[in-house]
């Protein structure tokens, strides 16, 4: 339930962000910058009540009906297709409605030419005309560049400028395979905003600013250029989950397990404050869920037994049927695939028993994917104990669990049956290398890599296992040293075979692989230098790193 405030309620902690408006009204002015912040930090409907309480301290705040405006509207994590038909057909009605009374309002030169932009972003009072609503993303991002270029000094115009820029294309800014900007994607121009305003100080201290570089850089071929933005944004508004985590998007991508885990426990703890205050059952809790997801995620590669399945037990705790069942927006399509994040973890580690011991949810439709997750790593355990009926039984279920998943439901940017390709996949590997059916194995391991490659960009990625940790494992069970080899390197990035979000540096399962690899092979003055790096990751790791996947039998 939210929790009504009064104006002398401590708040959250948002940092020092201001941006100073006419108004004669402080706590208008106080609201206003919160309602900024937020904005900035992805949570927009605490935006928009932050905004609304402005209005009642200055009715005739213009800015105050353009904030509401744009945070009601579509936003780099969700664009206009992501909005159900009712919350789509409120939201455009909501922003349109501002937009006219902003019109009438007290507003500076500044904020009239934001407050016309904006309006291009809605051309359309029917929610229908798809084709104008996309086309009002264009004309709202030439309006906002040409505001850019005549207010040069101000910051939040540069911010919100980058913003629009790169929503034009939201996750898809570069050509991950080239390094170039995908096809119609204006991030280059975004880029040349964010980078002359990290020039200033103002800018180094902008949660906007500082919170789109990190998406406009993660894509590219060079994510570690924005590792001093990411440093400048970590607890920069200490309340903001969503800005305590952005970091880990570059550290994941540089290989820094350990930061991204920092980064998003604070974050986690961030939530927890806001959740206390306005309750689970809205669309925030994507952002916790992503948050917790990130845990796992970061944990599993870093070794992390004790963190990974404690942020992934938590986090289903979190996506009761009372959220999952909201259906404006859809939350299940929206949030029931992070359930079975456990699942993945328990492959990650080799808990077989555990895995087969893993009930089935009550209601297998509202959890179809956690469903067809949990055949899924049932039958991996049973393939790897050599219980190989039991094994090809699980593979029956997972496939017609599969078939039940409806194209609807997504992980962040990838269909949750997008995703469980990749498994099914890699159960047929796994299953067909314990009956001694080597190549075909191999061919099946093969396809899910090209599968695991091929998703979507997404971080984290869509597949939470890389599909060459257990490749490479089994390649070294049959003593094919030289292929292990080659996909370990490709895996570490260290050869240009994969696109660079791809690649998962320093990890220390391929480390680990990579480095028995060398030594088999010779290659001393190679295994010396991978052996250094492998120490210091295995520091880290709480369990014994005996091969990149607990599937290879004769190591473990």
């Amino acid at each position: 339930m939210t929790v009504s405030l009064t104006e002398t309620d401590p708040y959250y902690d948002l940092g020092s962000y201001h941006r100073p408006i006419d108004t004669s009204a402080p706590a208008a002015q106080t609201w206003v910058d919160r309602g900024l912040v937020w904005a900035y930090a992805f949570n927009h409907e605490e935006a928009i009540r932050c905004f609304e309480r402005a209005l009642e301290h200055d009715p005739d705040l213009a800015i105050v009906r353009w904030g509401i405006a744009y945070s009601v509207g579509p936003n780099y994590n969700k664009a206009w297709e992501a909005f159900d038909p009712v919350d789509l057909a409120t939201s455009l009605a909501r922003a349109r409605k501002e937009l006219s009374l902003a019109e009438n309002g007290r507003a500076s030169a500044v904020e009239r030419e934001l407050i016309t932009a904006l309006q291009a972003r809605f051309p359309t009072d029917d929610p229908n005309d798809t084709d104008a609503l996309t086309e009002g993303h264009s004309r709202y991002a030439d309006a906002m560049a040409e505001l850019a270029a005549a207010y040069p000094d101000d910051i939040d115009v540069q911010a919100l400028a980058a913003d629009a820029l790169v929503n034009v294309t939201a996750w898809a800014l570069w050509d991950t395979r080239t390094g170039e900007p995908a096809p119609g994607s204006r991030v280059v121009e975004a880029k040349r905003i964010l980078d002359d305003a990290l020039r200033t100080e103002a800018g180094r201290r902008h949660p906007g600013v500082l919170h789109l570089y990190l998406h406009t850089m993660e894509m590219s071929a060079n994510p570690q250029d924005a590792l001093p933005a990411a440093d400048l944004l970590r607890g920069l508004v200490p309340d903001a989950g969503h800005l305590q985590h952005m970091p880990s998007h570059i550290d994941v991508l540089c290989g820094d397990y350990r930061s991204s885990i920092v980064a998003n426990l604070a974050a986690a703890q961030a939530d927890q404050r806001f959740v206390e205050r306005e309750g689970p059952l809205n669309f925030y809790s994507l952002y916790r869920a992503h948050n917790l997801h990130f845990v796992v995620y970061s944990a599993m590669f870093e070794g992390n037994s004790a963190t990974a399945p404690k942020a992934a037990d938590e986090l289903a705790g979190q996506l009761t049927s009372e959220l999952l069942r909201i259906e404006s927006p859809p939350m299940a399509d929206w949030l029931e695939a992070f359930v079975p994040l456990r699942i993945h973890v328990l492959v990650r580690f080799g808990r077989w028993d555990d895995l087969i011991a893993e009930p089935l949810p009550e209601d297998p439709e509202l959890y179809c994917t956690t469903t067809a997750t949990i055949h899924y790593g049932r039958g991996v355990a049973h393939a790897a104990k050599g219980q190989l009926a039991q094994a090809h039984a699980e593979r029956s279920a997972f496939a017609a669990a599969y078939d039940r998943i409806p194209e609807s439901r997504y992980l962040f940017n990838n269909t949750a049956r997008d995703i469980l390709a990749v498994a099914r996949e890699m159960l047929d590997g796994e299953i067909l290398y314990r009956e001694g059916r080597f190549e075909e194995a191999f061919a099946h391991l093969r396809r899910a890599i090209e599968l695991d490659d091929t998703l979507p960009y997404d971080e984290p990625w869509g597949w939470m296992q890389p599909t060459r940790h257990a490749y490479g494992a089994l390649l070294l069970e049959q003593g094919r040293v030289e292929e292990a080899a080659a996909v370990y390197a490709a895996d570490l990035g260290l050869d240009p075979t994969l696109s660079r979000p791809c690649q998962h540096p320093g990890n220390v399962w391929s480390l680990h692989g990579y480095h028995e690899c060398l030594q088999r092979l010779g290659r001393t003055a190679e295994a010396n230098i991978i052996g250094q790096q492998l120490a210091l990751a295995v520091a880290r790791a709480d369990v014994p790193i005996k091969a990149s996947c607990a599937c290879r039998l004769e190591a473990a």
